[in-house]
């Protein structure tokens, strides 16, 4: 069986399995990355950190990709919804 780590997303516990990417918990936990300008959620489009537009703020530090990200155990995303 392969191994899950716990992460917390917008202060919500989110278990995914591990090598899994901060976008993929974010979609287990039914968030958006950010929203856009006129106010329409936006999440991971190209999944592969060319569009940016899965950036969150990981651990404090933001503007990171959710995408290129691992999820670690105890790991502290934000977006800004």
């Amino acid at each position: 069986m392969r191994s899950r780590v716990t992460l917390t997303v917008n202060g919500s516990p989110v278990s995914v399995p591990s090598r899994a990417t901060v976008a993929v918990a974010m979609a287990i936990a039914g968030q958006a990355c950010r929203t856009s300008v006129a106010g329409e959620p936006r999440g991971p489009l190209c999944g592969m950190g060319i569009c940016f537009e899965c950036r969150v703020v990981i651990d404090g530090i933001p503007h990171c990709r959710g995408c290129q990200t691992l999820s670690k155990p105890g790991m502290d995303v934000k977006t800004d919804e």
